[in-house]
């Protein structure tokens, strides 16, 4: 159906013509999801929306927001802005709008290398992006947003920037130094989203356990947690992206007390050995890191662990590589993530180091400790099975629920099926259970996925 709105300006009579088309594409992190949502929220009854899965729509406008983090990201930012850029020469987009990371940090060099892009920007450019559609920013934009993610779940951004300085790290350059959202406009936000049916809020940020040090001189995430824990329909709250240094004891007590808050805590650790945690400036050692996560597990019974490492950065030995992998059999972490170190200029790494280590050193080391990983997180789901859980359900396809519980996050982790049996859902109609919350047995589980039964919605 062609949407119609009134074009001011555009005969002096106000006669009707075609809305305006605008499709999105995000690359990255949930951070920058959540910038496009706040942009698409500004667009709202001013041009139409096209979702970011449809393909075969012609759009007037691509809104490309890149990654500029890694070396991996930065090659797929790149190839899908020359991805669009074909697009255009086959008529099938109008006008390329780029921006994020990846512009932010080559904003000099980007428009020379791909002439075709009509409009670049840089990663804190909502405004100059929205009223170069034509669209005056509104004062309100950093509470409304237009989900791109299915509608009962919501990452809510809760700091912006970085103020520390990690050796392969380009986010404090790129992103700037750190601001916290005020608790006023991130519960104003999360009473907005929980209206629109949003069930579940992800806190992300760039480190959100320094939440609240620049505006109210304390780590105030327990207290933020408290405030969002009190909206009516938000049923689980999710923490992402923690930071071990100074680690705020009272968000476990937060997570042991309260049923909303997940006993799920992402939490990028990078390393073990005291000599590579101090190379990457991570301040922190391997004592600290080892208490830390004694009192995690011990606090909050059940917790759920992700975390990141880094292998091969500069300076990392076979032995200190060795003492990685002992550490990760040893705390089990439930979730793990890997990154192959990555020189990026202008970090403190590519300034002060030489990243000597060949690559197939640092791929076989990545392989070995995610192979070990794999047979960890067999086992952790393995423990699972027979036992009961309450999981949303997160879509329907070929007649099996995808589903997740409190221990898995959307995007990264694996996922709970559950065939649809229309008994068990008295005869419901399957998509209209998405977003429902329901009992479940677990019956199977590999590595990655587990298998359950319904029990019953909840």
């Amino acid at each position: 159906m062609t949407v119609l709105r009134k074009m001011k300006g555009t005969d002096g009579k106000g006669s009707e013509v075609r809305m305006e088309t605008v499709r999105t594409l995000t690359l990255g992190c949930s951070k920058n999801r959540v910038d496009t949502e706040h942009i698409l929220s500004q667009l709202e009854g001013h041009l139409e929306i096209i979702p970011e899965d449809d393909l075969e729509s012609r759009a007037d406008y691509l809104l490309l927001n890149t990654c500029g983090f890694i070396g991996d990201a930065k090659e797929e930012s790149v190839d899908a802005i020359l991805d669009a850029v074909e697009l255009k020469k086959e008529g099938r987009i109008g006008k390329i709008f780029v921006f994020g990371c990846l512009s932010q940090r080559y904003e000099k060099e980007m428009p020379g290398l791909i002439p075709e892009v009509d409009a670049w920007f840089g990663a804190r450019d909502t405004d100059p992006v929205v009223r170069a559609l034509g669209v005056e920013p509104s004062g309100d934009a950093g509470t409304r947003r237009h989900l791109t993610t299915p509608g009962h779940y919501a990452f809510l951004k809760i700091s912006e920037g970085c103020d520390r300085r990690c050796s392969y790290c380009a986010i404090p350059f790129i992103r700037g130094r750190h601001r916290s959202v005020p608790m006023e406009e991130l519960e104003a936000e999360a009473r907005l989203l929980a209206a629109k049916g949003v069930r579940e809020l992800i806190l992300i940020a760039q480190d959100t356990t320094y939440y609240g040090l620049d505006l109210y001189h304390r780590r105030a995430l327990a207290e933020l947690l408290d405030r969002l824990s009190a909206i009516d329909g938000i049923v689980w709250i999710r923490i992402h992206y923690s930071y071990p240094d100074d680690f705020p004891e009272d968000v476990l007590d937060r997570m042991a007390a309260d049923p909303k808050v997940c006993r799920y805590m992402d939490i990028p650790l990078q390393h073990i050995s005291d000599r590579v945690l101090s190379a990457m400036r991570r301040n922190v050692d391997g004592a600290w890191t080892r208490a830390l996560i004694r009192k995690m597990r011990e606090r909050v019974p059940g917790v759920v662990l992700r975390t990141t490492m880094i292998v091969g950065h500069p300076g990392e030995t076979e032995a200190d590589f060795t003492e990685l992998l002992d550490f990760v059999r040893e705390a089990r972490f439930e979730r793990l993530g890997a990154f192959r170190y990555s020189e990026e200029e202008g970090t403190y790494g590519a300034e002060h180091f030489k990243d000597e280590i060949p690559e197939e050193t640092k791929q076989r080391r990545w392989d070995e400790l995610m192979q070990e990983q794999s047979l960890i997180s067999l086992a952790f789901n393995q423990s699972r099975i027979d036992t009961e859980e309450k999981v949303v359900i997160d879509g329907f396809s070929d007649g099996v629920f995808v589903c997740r519980s409190e221990f898995e996050s959307p995007e990264v982790d694996g996922e709970i099926l559950v065939k649809y049996d229309a008994s068990a859902f008295g005869g419901a109609e399957p998509y209209s259970l998405i977003g429902e919350f329901m009992r479940v047995r677990i019956t199977g589980a590999d590595e990655y996925d587990l298998i359950a039964e319904p029990l019953a919605l909840v």
